[in-house]
C-alpha cells in the first residue's frame, strides 16, 4: 500500500516537473520573442506622430497603427511599455518615425520627451517684411501674426510703438510642434537685445554714435554692404569716418530700403536724388530706422570698426563680392572706373554665344 502510494506521488511529481518545464519553455520562447521584437526596425508610412497631451497608452498605439507602424502585436506593445515604464509616462508632443528607430527607442524617446525639433532660418541682411514671409511658409508653426500689421505685432510682443526693422537677430531657431511665429518673434527680439547690449558695452571710445540704436542702425547698413564677412569692419570703418567727419554715409542699400516695393532691381540717378528719410545721399547722418537685420559680426563691427584713412569704397565687380578702399575721391574716381571697366566685360562675357 505504502509502494502505491509513493508511486503516485511519484507521478504527480512528474506531472509538475513536466508542466514547469512546459511553463519555463513558454516563458522562455514568449521573452525571446519580445526581445527580438523590442530590436526589430520599424517601417512607418508617416515621418511623425503626434501624441496629444492626456492620450492614453491604447490610444497612441492607435496613432501608430494610423501612421503605418504595423511591427508587433498590440500586446508586445504593452509588454514593453511595461518593460521600459512607459506605459502612462509618455509626453505629449510630435514624435519623429523612421525606419532607424526600433520600438524600444521609440517608446524611450516618448518617456523622456524627446519630442520632433523643427527648424526656421532668419538670415542675415533680411528686412522684417521678408522675416514675416518666412515665418508664414515655416510649418508646422502655428500662424498668430498672420493678421496683425507691424505696428499691431510689435505691441503683442510687449513693444508698442517700437519701429520691428532691424530688431530681430538672424540666426537658426529650434521649435516643436505647438509652437507659434509669436513665440520666434520673441525669441528672436531678446536674442537681438541681447547682441547689441553686448557690441554697445564693448564699443570703441571713439564711436561717433550716440545710442544703442544708432549702432544698430549702422550695422544694419554694414550688413547689407558687404559681401566678403572679412571686409564688414573697413566698411564700418569708413562709414564711422564720415559720420565723425560730417560728410553723408552716401550708401545704395538706404536708398533702395526708401523705394520699398518700388524698387525693381536697378538702382537710378533720379533714386539718388529724390529725397526721402532713407536717402544717404540727399540727408546727413543715419537713416531713422534700421533697413535690415544685422548678424552679431556686423554688430561687433559697427562697434569697433578698423582703423584706417579710407573714406570711399566700391565693388571689385568680379564676382568675389570685396571691394577697393580709398582715402580720396581721385583715387576713388579711378576705382569707380575700373569697376565700370569690369562690368562691361562681364556684360559681353555674358552676351557672348
Amino acid at each position: 500500500m505504502a509502494g502505491a502510494k509513493r508511486g503516485c506521488l511519484l507521478a504527480v511529481l512528474m506531472v509538475l516537473l513536466t508542466l514547469a518545464g512546459i511553463v519555463v519553455g513558454a516563458g522562455a520562447w514568449f521573452y525571446q520573442r519580445q526581445v527580438q521584437f523590442a530590436e526589430v526596425r520599424l517601417a512607418p508610412a508617416e515621418p511623425s506622430v503626434v501624441v496629444a497631451r492626456g492620450d492614453s497608452f491604447n490610444t497612441v498605439l492607435g496613432k501608430l497603427r494610423q501612421a503605418g507602424v504595423g511591427q508587433g502585436r498590440d500586446y508586445q506593445w504593452k509588454l514593453l511599455a511595461r518593460q521600459l515604464d512607459a506605459a502612462g509616462q509618455i509626453k505629449a508632443g510630435e514624435y519623429a518615425l523612421d525606419d532607424s528607430l526600433t520600438p524600444r527607442e521609440l517608446l524611450a524617446r516618448m518617456r523622456q520627451g524627446k519630442v520632433l525639433q523643427h527648424r526656421v532660418t532668419v538670415v542675415e541682411g533680411w528686412n522684417f517684411r521678408q522675416l514675416r514671409a518666412a515665418l508664414r511658409r515655416a510649418t508646422p508653426l502655428r500662424q498668430e501674426t498672420e493678421a496683425l500689421d507691424d505696428a499691431a505685432l510689435m505691441q503683442r510682443l510687449g513693444f508698442p510703438g517700437q519701429h520691428p526693422e532691424g530688431r530681430f537677430l538672424p540666426e537658426t531657431y529650434v521649435y516643436q510642434r505647438g509652437d507659434s511665429d509669436l513665440d520666434i518673434l520673441k525669441r528672436a527680439h531678446a536674442a537681438m537685445e541681447k547682441a547689441v547690449a553686448t557690441a554697445w558695452a564693448g564699443r570703441s571710445d571713439d564711436l561717433p554714435l550716440a545710442s544703442p540704436y544708432e549702432l544698430l542702425i549702422l550695422a544694419s547698413i554694414i550688413e547689407k554692404e558687404t559681401g566678403l564677412a572679412a571686409e564688414r569692419p573697413q566698411i564700418a570703418g569708413v562709414f564711422a569716418r564720415r559720420l565723425a567727419l560730417g560728410m553723408r554715409l552716401q550708401t545704395d542699400p538706404t536708398v533702395i530700403y526708401g523705394i520699398g516695393s518700388a524698387y525693381d532691381g536697378n538702382i537710378r540717378r533720379i533714386h539718388l536724388t529724390t529725397d526721402t528719410p532713407y536717402n544717404t545721399y540727399t540727408r546727413g547722418g543715419l537713416p531713422p530706422t534700421p533697413i535690415a537685420m544685422p548678424s552679431v559680426e556686423a554688430l561687433r563691427a559697427a562697434a569697433q570698426p578698423a582703423p584706417g584713412d579710407a573714406l570711399y569704397f566700391v565693388a571689385v565687380g568680379d564676382g568675389s563680392g570685396a571691394h577697393v578702399f580709398s582715402a580720396d575721391y581721385a583715387a576713388h574716381t579711378a576705382a569707380v572706373a575700373r569697376y565700370l571697366q569690369q562690368l562691361r566685360r562681364n556684360r559681353a562675357a555674358e552676351d557672348a554665344p
